[in-house]
């Protein structure tokens, strides 16, 4: 649970650095969310889950 909301936070920090340094909009960053909440009740949500639950622990075991 702590990684889904450090991953959450993480997303919406990007989400408002691109909104207000960028060129992207807010109703293009409202399209990125209804993506994916959609992608989240679709069949395809476990596989995002695994790969990012592997990419996460990928990152865990780097020594820098």
């Amino acid at each position: 649970m702590a990684m889904n909301i450090s991953a959450v936070a993480l997303m919406l920090t990007i989400v408002v650095v691109l909104v207000r340094r960028s060129d992207l909009k807010p109703t293009h960053a409202v399209v990125c969310a209804l993506l994916g909440f959609y992608l989240a009740s679709s069949s395809i949500a476990p596989s995002i889950t695994q790969v990012t639950t592997n990419l996460a622990s990928m990152l865990n075991g780097l020594k820098l």
